[in-house]
């Protein structure tokens, strides 16, 4: 099992496939993506190497990230090779939405759990306004295909934007309240490329919890493969709600997810300073070697991220290591 020096234990992986995104969402790709790395990206036999070196140390989820992962062409034949992998439990993914309906159907048929899509609007102008993509509609009944093709858990990601969406809570809740759909907001986090923009956005996740409990909304048992939020049951909704806040006390002190890049490089926290590359491992078909090297990494895991501090490492944006 890996652990590190403050007996916190890591059975979740997010795993990058690629850092190439086609939307531009203001938070993060303003400009759109200038993906320098994509001919350098793991071929689908690294992966599953990554993966079962992983899985011999007691990672039992998997999520797969981008930038946008569908963008890959082999993404099905990801999703397959890392859901046979022994001892893997669940395989996830984080989507823009953009081939949701279009795709679903074959991303469960090579046995994809559970999806998370990000939604940072319901209005369908202020979705174009932050996304840059004009997809709305498309992307809501790709959500809803995803709920009657049967997927096991199906997410809706919100960044939190003052501006944006920051005066939406109603609306959001009325999407939830007769869809079986976990719903989170995030609060939006500083990274080296968005500091202007951070300090205009910014809105703390605080605010819509006090809403929540105020409206008869009660907190959910934390479950041990699941990710950062606090989550949030009421009776009247199908629903659930949740909140990611990292700049929160002890947001840290759960973690249970370590990243690796679409290159291989390791990182221990999402906004890390450095980063240790295990590619050298990806090609020995030797997991231990691979389990054996990620848990000497952990010895220097650090007890919390220096958001607070306006430290962002060496993440200047999001599609980087897939937030």
């Amino acid at each position: 099992m890996l652990q590190d020096q403050y007996q916190r234990r890591f059975t979740y992986l997010r795993l990058s496939l690629t850092e190439s995104c086609n939307f531009r969402c203001n938070y993060c790709l303003p400009n759109g993506s200038d993906c320098q790395n994509k001919a350098n990206e793991l071929s689908v036999d690294e992966i599953e190497q990554l993966v079962k070196g992983f899985a011999l140390a007691g990672t039992r989820k998997v999520r797969l990230t981008g930038g946008e992962p569908t963008l890959r062409k082999d993404v099905c034949d990801i999703i397959s090779r890392v859901k046979a992998v022994d001892g893997i439990e669940k395989v996830a993914m984080t989507t823009n939405g953009y081939r949701l309906k279009r795709d679903i159907k074959n991303w469960l048929a090579a046995g994809l759990d559970a999806i998370n899509v990000s939604v940072d609007s319901l209005d369908a102008d202020t979705f174009h306004l932050v996304t840059g993509q004009d997809r709305l509609p498309e992307i809501i009944e790709g959500i809803d295909s995803a709920i009657a093709l049967g997927c096991s858990q199906v997410k809706v990601n919100t960044v939190l934007l003052r501006h944006y969406n920051g005066q939406s809570l109603d609306k959001f809740l009325a999407f939830i309240k007769h869809r079986p759909v976990a719903l989170r907001f995030i609060e939006l986090m500083q990274t080296g490329d968005n500091k202007a923009f951070f300090a205009k956005q910014h809105l703390s996740g605080a605010v819509i919890q006090a809403t929540l409990l105020s409206q008869g909304w009660m907190p959910v048992s934390r479950r041990e493969d699941a990710g950062p939020a606090l989550e949030f049951w009421h009776p009247d909704y199908v629903g659930t709600m949740g909140l990611i806040m990292p700049y929160s006390k002890d947001f840290c002190a759960s973690c249970n997810r370590l990243r690796v890049s679409s290159t291989g490089d390791l990182y221990m926290c999402l906004f890390a300073n450095e980063h240790q590359s295990l590619r050298h491992l990806l090609t020995q078909h030797h997991p231990q070697a691979i389990a054996n090297f990620v848990q000497r990494q952990l010895v220097a895991k650090p007890l919390s991220h220096q958001l607070h501090q306006a430290k962002t490492g060496l993440t200047k944006q999001l599609a980087m290591i897939g937030g």
